[in-house]
């Protein structure tokens, strides 16, 4: 499209730039949606996002060091001392030292987060569902593929270590 009156024709590097902040603001108003949508059953639940996120992740992934969980759901050390901290309170959870390597802590569910998780997590899968049901089951593995893409891609920027599997 050719440049209107008085203005300069847009660059490579402004298409880019623009492209690339509209993505950014399409993420971030997707995700914002999409918090929205399940944030009300997990209060509900008596559950915040997070506290939420170390339940799952532990459901899915069993006992993990809690530097790995704090990993996975992308929240700081702090954080996840907090959070692991009020599921032990709550019976949740627990912690558990390595048997190798004392300074290692690990996190696991007990028997009530077990059952808690249980009946939660189907209902948060629903919801997730019903808020992405605007693209189909192709879109929705397309946009996965790409975002894993842009995610192995913004770490190696970082200097972080990615591997395929990620």
């Amino acid at each position: 499209m050719p440049p209107k009156a008085g203005q300069q024709p847009i660059s490579a590097t402004d298409g880019d730039r623009a492209a690339t902040l509209q993505l950014i603001i399409a993420l971030g108003r997707a995700l914002q949606a999409i918090e929205r949508g399940v944030r009300p059953h997990l209060a509900q639940c008596g559950l915040g996002m997070t506290e939420f996120a170390v339940l799952e992740v532990l459901y899915h992934k069993g006992a993990l060091p809690l530097g790995e969980i704090r990993d996975r759901i992308l929240v700081t050390g702090a954080s996840t001392t907090y959070v692991v901290k009020k599921l032990e309170e709550r019976g949740l959870m627990r912690r558990r030292p390595c048997a190798e390597d004392q300074r290692v802590v690990f996190g696991e569910l007990t028997a009530k987060g077990r059952a808690v998780i249980d009946e939660v997590f189907p209902a948060h899968v629903e919801r997730l569902r019903q808020a992405m049901a605007g693209l189909s089951v192709s879109q929705k593995r397309e946009a996965s593929r790409l975002l894993r893409a842009l995610s192995r891609h913004a770490r190696r920027n970082i200097g972080e270590k990615v591997t395929e599997a990620d």
